[in-house]
C-alpha cells in the first residue's frame, strides 16, 4: 500500500513526504503580528506563526511556490528559506522574480519531472487557478495549483489546488486527472475594498467541487491564521462535516505528521 506523510504547518504551508521526496509548499514561516500590502488597498495581517519553526523543517528537495508575491503564500523567513531548498516550482513570472537558482516556472497543464536516487521519478503537472474574480489576474497575478505524480499511486494523484476560487479551470482537474488526496485552500477571502467579491474558496465550494473529483481524501487548509479569512475553520468544519463528503475530509492537527493512502 502506497503511503505519504502530509504535516501541515500553518497557512497554506504544508509538508508532503513520500518515497524518500521532501516537498514543502508555499512557505510561510513568520511570527503573527506583521501587516502586508496585497496590492490596490487590500491588506492583512497574520494572526498566527508557523507549528514548525524553519530551523527544524529539515532538508527540502522540492518547493511548490503556488505564487511568490502576496505574503500569506511565501513570506520573509519562506523566502529566505528558498535559498536552502533543491528546486522551486512556482508561475513563470514568479521564476522571473524569484532570482533562485534553480527555479521552473510553469504555465497551467504544463509538466516538469524531478529525479532522485532511491526515489521515484516525480511528475509535477501546474493546474489552473484564478484567485479572484472574472477579469481580476491584472490585480491578482498569476497562480497555480499542482497535481503531484509517481509511479505506485494507488488511489490517484495528490493535487494542490492553490489559492483560487471555484472556477472551470479546477473542475478541469477532475476532467484530466483521478484524484486521490485533494490538498484545498479554503478561507472564503474578501477585502473591504471589494466588497462581496471573493479570492479563494469557501467550504461550500469545496462541497461542489469534491462531488465532481470524488477524492479519498480531502485536506483543507489556509483558512486560519490571518485578518482576511472570512470563513473560519470551524465554520468550514461544519459545512464539510454535514455534506456526503464529510467521511472523506482530513482536518490536519498543525505540526503532527498524518500518513494517507496514495
Amino acid at each position: 500500500m502506497s503511503r505519504a506523510t502530509i504535516t501541515h504547518i500553518g497557512g497554506p504551508t504544508v509538508l508532503i513526504e513520500v518515497g524518500g521526496w521532501r516537498i514543502l509548499t508555499d512557505p510561510t514561516f513568520d511570527p503573527p503580528g506583521e501587516h502586508w500590502n496585497f496590492g490596490w488597498g487590500a491588506t492583512s495581517r497574520k494572526l498566527a506563526g508557523p507549528a514548525i519553526a524553519p530551523t527544524d523543517i529539515g532538508p527540502i528537495d522540492i518547493v511548490l511556490l503556488s505564487h511568490d508575491h502576496h505574503g500569506d503564500n511565501l513570506d520573509h523567513a519562506g523566502r529566505e528559506m528558498l535559498s536552502r531548498a533543491g528546486t522551486v516550482v512556482t508561475t513563470i513570472p514568479g521564476k522571473r522574480r524569484l532570482g533562485h537558482g534553480d527555479t521552473v516556472g510553469l504555465a497551467p497543464w504544463a509538466s516538469v519531472e524531478s529525479a532522485k536516487s532511491g526515489a521515484p521519478t516525480l511528475e509535477i503537472v501546474a493546474t489552473p487557478a484564478r484567485h479572484g474574480p472574472p477579469g481580476s489576474r491584472p490585480i491578482v497575478g498569476a497562480v497555480i495549483g499542482f497535481v503531484l505524480r509517481w509511479k505506485g499511486q494507488e488511489n490517484g494523484v495528490l493535487w494542490i489546488s492553490g489559492d483560487t476560487v471555484l472556477f472551470d479551470g479546477v473542475r478541469e482537474v477532475g476532467r484530466r486527472f483521478t484524484v486521490g488526496t485533494a490538498v484545498i485552500h479554503l478561507g472564503g477571502v474578501r477585502f473591504p475594498i471589494s466588497g462581496p467579491l471573493r479570492y479563494t474558496m469557501t467550504a461550500e465550494d469545496a462541497v461542489h467541487l469534491g462531488r465532481q473529483l470524488n477524492p479519498q481524501t480531502i485536506v483543507p487548509v489556509h483558512c486560519e491564521g490571518w485578518k482576511h479569512f472570512r470563513q473560519d475553520q470551524s465554520a468550514a468544519r461544519d459545512i464539510l462535516a454535514s455534506s456526503e463528503l464529510g467521511g472523506s475530509v482530513l482536518w490536519l492537527e498543525p505540526g503532527t505528521s498524518t500518513e494517507v493512502t496514495v
